[in-house]
């Protein structure tokens, strides 16, 4: 479940953030509010991927979206527990309900973490009919404890692409975390912040443009072949 937010944005210039203007999408004004799961990757008490995923879900809330964060504590290793374990039920259900996600993750020995990754090894490509990731949109955002590094958010790129969905262009790596919050857990003022909001306003915009569409634009040839040769396969057996 979501945590409760903080009041106020204290690092927020409102003079130049804007809601997302439906108009200039081509999109009509009325709508449901995007539903965006958010994701991070470590347990720690004081977890540095954590405070950043909150304050990407203040963002988001600012902009009018709908969010949920999924907290891994708890989350067994994958294979090393039944499907009908209460914390990968919560997850997968997220996931079914989340049109748009967020994940983020620390950089921890070159890599994003285990702890990241095991919540995505959870989520199946397919359940049934139904591909849980397939065509909904996804924004990566990594902290690291020293020098700003891309090897955590490069690797979920890749990881989001396996999981057939939409990651947007823009993205966030937040070098020498441990100083960019406040006693509070609040980001303080930088260009990092600001990238935040950038990913953030990004995410809206491609889970909303893409709102109704994501089926067809990730419909593929191969598959389209694949389906009718299986059919045919079935009919033929059928007549025998």
């Amino acid at each position: 479940m979501s945590h409760e937010p903080s009041d106020g944005f204290p690092a927020l210039d409102e003079a130049h953030f804007q809601l997302t203007d439906l108009g200039a999408l081509g999109l009509p004004e009325a709508g449901p509010p995007p539903r965006i799961l958010l994701l991070y990757g470590s347990n720690r008490p004081r977890s540095f991927s954590r405070l950043l995923t909150f304050e990407a879900e203040r963002i988001l809330q600012r902009l009018g979206a709908e969010t949920r964060v999924f907290h891994p504590s708890g989350l067994p290793l994958p294979d090393d527990a039944p499907e009908t374990h209460p914390k990968v039920v919560e997850l997968r259900e997220l996931v079914a309900w989340s049109e748009g996600q967020v994940w983020c993750s620390p950089e921890r020995h070159g890599a994003m973490t285990g702890v990241l990754k095991a919540q995505i090894d959870w989520i199946p490509l397919s359940m049934g009919a139904i591909r849980p990731t397939q065509g909904k949109t996804l924004a990566v955002m990594q902290v690291s404890g020293g020098s700003q590094s891309f090897n955590a958010v490069n690797q979920m790129r890749i990881l989001g692409r396996w999981m057939r969905m939409i990651t947007i262009p823009n993205q966030s790596s937040v070098a020498k975390a441990w100083q960019e919050f406040d006693d509070d857990g609040r980001m303080k003022p930088s260009s990092y912040y600001e990238r935040v909001v950038d990913v953030m306003e990004e995410l809206v915009k491609f889970t909303l443009l893409t709102r109704g569409r994501s089926d067809y634009l990730v419909d593929r040839y191969s598959e389209r072949k694949e389906q009718a040769a299986a059919l045919a396969k079935r009919v033929s057996l059928e007549k025998v």
